[in-house]
């Protein structure tokens, strides 16, 4: 006999149109979610930063290991065929997921930050120059912080800033005025790590075009939750790791119109992204494999395909229903709590947000308010979360993140609120 799940009461109401998930089919697909934590079921709650393994993808990784594994693109025995061609397949599963017009245009790296350092060091080394400006907004992660900065150093590009409103809202109108025909490039992310936000990325990427700059969109806190096409986003560059979108770590994805991809020089050099080598000169190969020296993530890659796959079953619509369900319900539950016991609030309110809750309780340090929790538990971020100038911003040093995933249910914010109480009452002033 079937033992039913804590974590999981009555569904929620459908959203019309959509298919809802069934959570209890779900939640039996991911192991890890069948343990205890100190005698108490784990609610995992730290999903913008990690999310969680599905069964398909532990089998596709393991499958491979056990038995197909071999070196991609340079073996001709049978079993480096098999390899390659379920590898290639993969590239040709992303492209389909991000919309993408074709498969050369998705490159293979180790993550969103590796997939911005690549553009940064070949297209920004090679395009920028000094007077050119490259513009990203007040709520960005370290990886489109630093990269930048560092090619602005090397180039005599200069870095501008576009500011958000208190409730975590790009100002457009703000934005606007500092784009110029100096402007070579808006690197931005698609949805905010800390605050959840869905950025107006459509609206700017019109309006970097109309003075000639590029538009990069960090999509590592995108793709798990929103439908991404990026054709019809409308930007030139977009960027995602495998690990946000329950694959594995290690791998990522750089999509690129191909036009640029072909301009842009490689970063790295060694085997597998050359044509041929002399002592003289090295002709390199055509993209994406000009950017994919040595041997690849094979095992992650082909886990990236499994996770993608898994996602398109369930239908990103449903995720999306779902996870704005659970995102209203604990924005309601935690506005109760506030009214309660004071004190206890979400950082950043735009009116369209991803599954994301930064959470600040008056006079507790995030770190004691995780260590409460994991008692319970329940695990959730505290910290920074990479993005130390959107807490000087916000005049944090750091906040308490709850981030949703598809397997997540109601009962787990219930869980989340009460863990809250708690913490609350024991450092009431």
């Amino acid at each position: 006999m079937e033992v039913a799940d804590p974590m999981i009461a009555e569904p929620e109401a459908p959203t019309p149109g959509v298919q809802p998930l069934d959570i209890q089919r779900v939640r039996r697909d991911f192991p890890i979610l069948r343990q205890m934590v100190r005698g108490k079921p784990l609610v995992f709650l730290d999903n913008a930063a990690s999310t969680q393994k599905p069964e398909a993808v532990l089998q596709a990784m393991d499958g491979c290991m056990r038995t197909c594994y071999a070196n991609v693109h340079r073996g001709i025995y049978r079993m480096a065929e098999r390899t390659t061609t379920a590898y290639e397949g993969v590239r040709e599963t992303v492209r389909r997921f991000l919309g993408a017009a074709r498969s050369e245009e998705i490159v293979f790296t180790a993550g969103t930050t590796e997939s911005i350092n690549l553009v940064a060091r070949s297209w920004g080394r090679s395009e920028l120059e000094a007077g050119d400006r490259i513009l990203i907004t007040e709520m960005e992660h370290h990886a489109n912080i630093v990269p930048w900065q560092m090619v602005c150093a090397q180039t005599g590009a200069t870095l501008d800033v576009a500011p958000i409103d208190d409730d975590g809202v790009l100002q457009l109108d703000e934005l606007g005025k500092l784009l110029t025909p100096r402007t070579r490039l808006v690197a931005m992310a698609h949805v905010s790590n800390v605050l959840g936000t869905v950025n107006p990325v459509r609206e700017v990427a019109e309006m970097a075009h109309e003075v000639g700059a590029l538009v990069l969109l960090d999509g590592a806190q995108a793709v798990q939750h929103l439908p991404v096409d990026v054709q019809d986003l409308g930007c030139d560059f977009y960027t995602f790791s495998a690990h946000k979108i329950y694959g594995p770590t290690g791998v990522g994805v750089l999509w690129a119109r191909h036009e640029l991809l072909e301009a842009m020089p490689p970063w790295q050099g060694g085997g597998d992204m050359i044509r041929s080598v002399t002592f003289e000169k090295t002709d390199y190969a055509p993209p994406p494999h000009r950017f994919e020296a040595g041997t690849p993530h094979i095992v992650g890659v082909l886990g990236l395909g499994a996770a993608l796959d898994y996602i398109t079953e369930l239908g990103i619509a449903a995720i999306q229903a779902h996870e704005a369900d659970l995102l209203a319900y604990a924005s309601a539950r935690i506005g109760e709590l506030d009214e309660e016991v004071n004190g206890v609030r979400i950082v950043g309110n735009a009116p369209e947000k991803a599954g994301v809750l930064a959470l600040d309780i008056e006079g507790v340090h995030p770190h004691d308010v995780a260590t409460v929790l994991d008692r319970d538990g329940i695990c959730v971020r505290a910290g920074h979360h990479c993005a130390q100038p959107l807490m000087h911003r916000l005049g944090l040093t750091a906040t308490s993140r709850a981030a949703f995933g598809l397997y997540n249910t109601r009962e787990e914010v219930d869980a989340l609120v009460a863990g809250l109480r708690r913490v609350r009452e024991m450092f009431q002033p």
